[in-house]
């Protein structure tokens, strides 16, 4: 069902001084320009790397869900990691017929790449908050 690892997602309090760090310190050489989802409260920000992504995530104010993660882990840190699936729909209906969460309503969003996405409940993943995002049969992101 899941597809190839797209990208991590790691959350912090500043994505400027992130990208300094995979620059400076890790040697990164390319990332996207920031922008922001105020739909998802957050401005992200991805870091390519030569098999995948790293997803800076940043809290655009006080109802971010992510100002609640910082707030546990004020450095920052790993959020979530994100598989590919072909189909989001038919992926949320089987994983929630082998008992899995759905978070939210269950209906798929647009996330960061401009295709829909969900997130699976980290209780029914081994501790994991997982994100499937939809790619097209043969595309990656």
């Amino acid at each position: 069902m899941i597809g190839r690892l797209n990208h991590v997602g790691v959350a912090t309090p500043s994505i400027d001084d992130s990208l300094k760090l995979y620059r400076d310190l890790l040697g990164a050489t390319r990332a996207g320009v920031p922008f922001d989802l105020p739909a998802q409260g957050v401005r992200v920000c991805f870091v390519d790397l030569p098999n995948s992504q790293i997803e800076l995530i940043e809290p655009l104010g006080e109802d971010s869900p992510i100002h609640g993660f910082l707030a546990r882990n004020p450095k920052g840190g790993q959020h979530h990691i994100c598989f590919e699936v072909e189909d989001i729909l038919a992926a949320r209906d089987a994983l929630r017929a082998r008992g899995a969460t759905i978070l939210g309503t269950g209906e798929p969003r647009i996330g960061a790449h401009g295709t829909p996405i969900l997130f699976l409940h980290p209780k029914d993943i081994g501790g994991v908050l997982v994100e499937l995002m939809e790619t097209p049969k043969g595309e990656t992101h």
